[in-house]
């Protein structure tokens, strides 16, 4: 979910409308880090992890007392804390089924896979350190174990792609062949189709849909399982997972939804352009240009400038830049690690260099159909401008809508909010499918 910052730094048009809510007038201070507040990048994953107790990923005293135990801007202690986390809970899940307590290590299972998926997200920089791969099979391992003891079962999928498989999840709503919409999702930059559970997931299967949830290359699976990295051709991902989705039972092949989260605000939307299978699209947030974003803080008249050096074969000066920046920003260092890691770059400006491919320039945007709603975050510390900026050129029936700092709902991608959050988008998506209230 997190997207890569400004990596140097230190009204409606057409058939479109624009979703207001109480407060979003109103202006409000800027969100202040409660815990890190020496370190953004900290406070915004610990952030993250409270927001997962919305829909049973987390419990908040579970967070605040790991928070504790951690060394700010400490790799290694994050690890180990959210790891210790993992353990316990896992271990607490595991004696409540062997007891048949069914329930309770549902619910157990499921906030042990968050912690030890957040265990490993710092530690990139080293993409052979062997706890990377221990903390993915543990977090896997224990979602797999809560998604059997739902009812239905939450069945784990393997979707044909090229020469290998995505993994996914498969929410469906009962075991009936009754046909419903389907609401494809996968997340962004470094989300996984487990956070999906939480992150739009569970909430749409409450409204009445099935979800098919999944990673594409980059993401979390294939990144773990293969070392897929991203590709900014998407509609080639997105294509094979409808197909796959189309053979599912109890699947309407005229209500096909699509929802990418974070940086799949940028890549759910060029699939749209280009697959129109796709009845309906949610980017959540929006994304115009990933690779303008990340030098929104080079001067307009220097960016072409910066992208040649970017490109080039040598460019000294720009490299030494982009250290500084790293040494500088914890959300930089974070951000073009983890980008290195998940683009196959191997330096910090081939990475930036990369991110220049991921747009939706040149009438991508304009080429997108189906009604489409672009979420907006008050406060977004990775992407300001940029859902506006998509929005402006959407040419189909088209939303704008803004989540605030002063409803709780400011942070990228709602962090913390997400009742409220998917309670408007689904709302939304109800009326695009003509469906009522369930």
């Amino acid at each position: 979910m997190t997207e890569t910052p400004n990596a140097l730094a230190g009204a409606d048009t057409g058939p479109a409308t624009a979703a207001s809510h109480p407060g979003e007038s109103q202006p409000s201070a800027k969100a202040k880090p409660l815990l890190f507040p020496d370190n953004i990048q900290f406070w915004y994953e610990t952030l993250r992890a409270f927001g997962a107790a919305g829909y049973g990923g987390s419990e908040f005293g579970e967070v605040l007392a790991t928070a504790a135990r951690i060394k700010s801007g400490d790799f290694d202690s994050w690890y180990e804390e959210w790891s210790r986390s993992g353990e316990k809970v896992a271990l607490e899940a595991a004696g409540q089924l062997a007891s048949g307590h069914r329930i309770s290590a549902r619910d157990s299972f499921l906030r042990a896979s968050t912690y030890h998926r957040l265990s490993e997200f710092f530690l990139h920089g080293n993409p052979r350190d062997p706890r990377i791969a221990s903390a993915y099979q543990k977090s896997i391992e224990c979602y797999k174990a809560c998604a059997r003891l739902y009812d239905p079962p939450i069945d784990p999928v393997e979707i044909p792609y090229e020469q290998t498989t995505l993994p996914g999840y498969f929410h469906r709503i009962d075991n009936s062949d009754r046909k419903r919409p389907l609401l494809i999702i996968h997340s962004g930059f470094d989300g996984s189709a487990e956070e999906v559970h939480i992150d739009g997931a569970r909430a749409a299967v409450e409204r009445g849909y099935n979800v098919l949830a999944f990673d594409g290359p980059g993401q979390f699976g294939p990144l773990h399982r293969e070392g897929l990295t991203f590709r900014p051709d998407w509609e080639k991902v997105v294509t094979p997972v409808v197909d796959f989705g189309l053979k599912l039972p109890g699947v309407d092949p005229e209500k096909i939804a699509l929802m990418g989260i974070s940086f799949g605000g940028e890549l759910a939307p060029r699939a749209a352009a280009f697959e129109k299978r796709i009845a309906a699209l949610i980017a959540n947030d929006g994304v115009y240009d990933y690779g303008a974003a990340n030098l929104s803080q080079v001067p307009a008249e220097m960016r072409p400038a910066v992208v040649e050096m970017l490109m080039a074969k040598e460019a000294p000066e720009l490299d030494q830049m982009i250290k500084a920046s790293m040494k500088a920003s914890p959300t930089a260092d974070w951000a073009i690690t983890h980008g290195m890691y998940a683009m196959g770059s191997p330096t910090p400006r081939a990475y930036l260099a990369a991110a220049q491919a991921f747009h939706l320039r040149d009438g991508i945007a304009e080429a997108i159909s189906c009604p489409t709603l672009v979420c907006e975050a008050e406060g977004d510390m990775f992407f300001k401008g940029q859902p506006q900026e998509l929005f402006d050129h959407l040419t189909c029936p088209k939303t704008l809508m803004r989540f605030t700092e002063s409803e709780g709902a400011g942070s990228h991608c709602q962090v913390g909010a997400h009742r409220l959050a998917f309670a408007r988008m689904y709302d939304w998506l109800d009326k695009i499918f003509g469906r009522a209230e369930r």
